[in-house]
């Protein structure tokens, strides 16, 4: 995966190394929906930014043991109510 995020840099040799963007900042989770919101987002990143068309495509997602565990089904493409950017500070 670093190899993958060194290769993204790349474009960007102000932001190299840098994993986290700026204007992110903590945020406590405050219920079981708003920690369901907050791993949705998670999962369904890599489709929003236009690394995969499905969230199971993903090979370095979490979203396959959530599967295993029988919490998402294979298929899922995300929900209505999904945060449109659960991490990032208005």
């Amino acid at each position: 995966m670093w190899q993958y995020v060194g290769r993204k840099s790349e474009a960007h040799s102000a932001n190299r190394w840098r994993l986290w963007q700026r204007g992110y900042w903590e945020h406590t989770i405050r219920d079981d929906r708003d920690y369901e919101a907050h791993v949705d987002y998670v999962h369904f990143n890599p489709v929003r930014h236009g690394l995969v068309q499905m969230p199971a495509d993903w090979r370095f997602s979490s979203f396959h043991r959530w599967v295993a565990k029988g919490l998402y089904p294979p298929g899922w493409m995300g929900s209505d109510d999904e945060p449109t950017e659960a991490a990032e500070r208005d």
